[in-house]
């Protein structure tokens, strides 16, 4: 099955070209065929703001994704001109595009100017992100693909952001399909019961699944998410958004250079709810306490920037792995997954890894590589193909698809 799938959640605007086969619960499991992949992001046009800015988000999608969808279709050698006209098109779909794309007239004008010269390309279904995101970047995503669904006579199937971000780090995918075929045993069978850590700048949970249509929270954040504390503290510091990949720079140049942060800190920044008995999280304390000791210094240096970049991540990985270390307990997961932008943080990445590699031996671990991490449309077609794989019906049902800003697995 090849699958279209589209992401514009919050600042990564994506498409991905997907060809999927296998049974979920065989002993091979899934496999996944990248045919192509197109992004761009727009974290240098939100630096001047310190974070995501939703209207200008909302207008680059709009700008970026018709380019998106021709590089994407090229790369997958799917990029085949038609004889039909513009007018034969515009006379055909005009009322309903206009409808369905009244609030994006950018992106209306390229559909109405580019669509007609594309061949319908041999895409079995489309695959869009429905939330949890920014509401109004994720409209942008949906029209579009009600658009091409409309024009291409396809189904198309919602996906939940976070379910992609599971998905990343749980399957794998292969270079070609030679490789694919040359394989005797599959790397995407998968052993429930299964827990999820997904953390990034707007979540911070714990997912428990028994099986691939399950999906329970057993715990998050109160306030802060992870990503959102690295953030915030990076400002503190001075530092360029987005804070996460500068924090964690400093942190492993302090770590590599010694750098004593009991010299620069008057006392550790807390660990927040770390022995709480439950599976909550909570960082909003780390930004007050960063903040009070940035207050007491009389002048921030270059050392001081090292010993706070150090101390906010080692106390962030250990809460997590606290937590991490009770719900496996809890949970006895045979599968742990890691997903979400901030598993790319290396230092959080590799103490997760060796927490469970040298405790509970047993579960097997599974993360996403590091360009899979951060929000992307090759999870959502990954996610496609599970829900899918649960309700063929989707093929032949046209799903009423609306943005849910907040939505949450399971619900």
């Amino acid at each position: 099955m090849k699958i279209l799938a589209i992401e514009t959640s919050c600042d990564e605007t994506a498409i991905a070209i997907l060809d999927a086969r296998g049974k979920l619960d065989s002993a091979t499991g899934p496999r996944f065929f990248v045919c192509g992949n197109a992004l761009i992001s727009q974290i240098d046009i939100h630096k001047e703001f310190g974070g995501v800015f939703p209207a200008l988000a909302k207008r680059e999608h709009a700008k970026n994704l018709v380019p998106l969808l021709r590089k994407a279709l090229k790369e997958a050698r799917m990029l085949g001109s038609r004889n039909r006209t513009r007018r034969d098109m515009y006379t055909v779909f005009s009322k309903q595009l206009m409808e369905i794309l009244e609030r994006e007239p950018l992106l209306l004008e390229q559909v109405l100017e580019v669509l007609p010269t594309i061949k319908k390309p041999p895409i079995d279904a489309l695959a869009v992100t429905y939330g949890p995101g920014l509401a109004p970047a994720l409209w942008v995503g949906i029209n579009f693909a009600r658009a091409l669904a409309l024009v291409w006579n396809l189904p198309i199937i919602p996906v939940n952001h976070m379910h992609g971000h599971i998905a990343a780090g749980l399957f794998k995918i292969s270079a070609t399909w030679r490789v694919m075929r040359q394989q005797k045993t599959s790397h995407n069978h998968i052993e429930f019961p299964l827990l999820a850590l997904l953390i990034s700048g707007g979540h911070t949970e714990l997912v428990l699944m028994k099986d691939f249509k399950t999906f329970k929270v057993i715990g998050e954040t109160r306030d802060d998410a992870a990503g959102e504390a690295f953030d915030k503290v990076a400002r503190m510091l001075g530092l360029p958004y987005p804070g996460g990949p500068q924090i964690s720079a400093l942190a492993r140049e302090a770590r590599e250079r010694k750098i004593p942060t009991e010299k620069y800190l008057a006392a550790p920044l807390p660990r927040p709810m770390i022995k709480s008995n439950d599976l909550d999280f909570s960082f909003s304390g780390l930004k007050t306490a960063v903040l009070y000791a940035l207050r007491a210094i009389e002048k921030q240096t270059r050392a001081h920037t090292l010993a706070f970049a150090r101390e906010l991540e080692d106390a962030i990985a250990d809460v997590l792995c606290a937590k991490v270390k009770k719900a496996l307990e809890v949970s006895h997961a045979r599968t742990f997954v890691l997903g979400g932008g901030v598993s790319a943080n290396t230092h959080i990445r590799s103490t997760l890894v060796k927490l469970i590699a040298d405790t509970y031996p047993e579960t097997e671990i599974r993360v996403p590589p590091p360009e899979l991490a951060t929000d992307n449309a090759i999870m959502i077609g990954m996610a496609a193909y599970v829900v899918l794989a649960n309700n063929i019906n989707l093929l032949t049902q046209k799903p009423d698809i609306a943005a849910d800003g907040n939505a949450r697995l399971g619900d």
